[in-house]
């Protein structure tokens, strides 16, 4: 796979789909790598028409990793002690402009999941004319009274997590169960396959951390929410148990015309029964960007 330059680090990415059609940015959440978004779903949005691309976040994956960066305590971030942070998601809205940079593309539909979903909130703030359109997905605004994780839930994520490739498949797939869709359940096998792929691909334990310190030492972002032009679709699952409901329905206030999409069932994770409607939500956010339609409203 290809690596750009980018904002002082190096980023790995793949790409789907005919370059000459609208790009399509794909923005993975904590400490999961661009494997997170399946190809096949990677391929259906490329098939829409679009040029659809998918990357690895700094300090997981093939992208670059600051080792030589502290290790945050997750006990220490949770006290709300953020000096052991290295960057914010600040830093990451900027690599993911550095990369369209990279890629000679002047702006793109934006699309992110959980941590994903916060750095785009980001560059869409920050970077206005970088982000054609905006979706965020099982993600929230930074404040402290939405979106809160349910404590068992934090305890399980912040876990230390085995070094050996089994234990290490086996708790993570323990994880996403406990914080997946209860009206989907993932398919065992599969579960199994793409965490024991991520962990042959690159096992960083720290850089999981460094991601978490990022997400909470940024804060509250509704202020800047208000600021955002692009039209936004806002999609949440209503038994998430890790960025619960309020995550999503606060950040749908706060950007002005946001389209909110509850989904019952549906809870911190992308079950493949429902890729037909997120891509159909994406597809017609992107289309409203397209003929400089108002944002939907609601």
């Amino acid at each position: 796979m290809p690596r750009a330059s980018a904002n002082g680090i190096e980023i790995e990415y793949e790409t789907f789909g005919d370059s000459t059609k609208p790009p399509i940015l794909l923005i993975m959440g904590l400490g999961v790598q661009m494997l997170g978004w399946d190809e096949r779903f990677c391929n259906m949005l490329a098939d829409r028409g679009f040029y659809v691309i998918r990357f690895d976040n700094r300090d997981i994956g093939l992208s670059t990793h600051l080792d030589d960066a502290p290790v945050p305590n997750p006990l220490q971030l949770l006290a709300q002690d953020f000096s052991s942070a290295t960057y914010d998601l600040g830093d990451m809205a900027d690599d993911t402009a550095g990369l369209l940079d990279a890629l000679s593309i002047t702006a793109a539909h934006v699309v992110g999941v959980s941590m994903g979903g916060m750095i785009a909130q980001t560059l869409a703030a920050k970077h206005p004319d970088r982000v054609l359109s905006l979706t965020s997905i099982m993600s929230t605004t930074g404040a402290s009274a939405v979106g809160q994780p349910k404590q068992e839930v934090m305890m399980a994520l912040i876990a230390p997590t085995p070094v050996d490739r089994d234990g290490y498949v086996n708790q993570l797939s323990s994880t996403f169960k406990v914080i997946g869709s209860p009206a989907y359940p993932p398919d065992e096998e599969e579960l199994r396959a793409l965490i024991g792929a991520s962990y042959d691909r690159s096992h960083d334990p720290n850089g999981f951390f460094r991601q978490l310190a990022a997400i909470l030492s940024s804060g509250d972002r509704t202020e800047a929410l208000r600021s955002i032009k692009a039209p936004t679709v806002v999609i949440h699952g209503e038994e998430d148990p890790l960025i619960v409901l309020s995550g999503g329905e606060a950040t749908a206030a706060a950007i002005p015309g946001a389209k909110l999409v509850k989904l019952p069932g549906m809870g911190h994770d992308l079950p493949p029964e429902l890729w037909p409607r997120f891509i159909d939500e994406i597809v017609e956010n992107a289309e409203r960007a397209a003929v400089g339609g108002p944002a939907p409203g609601g």
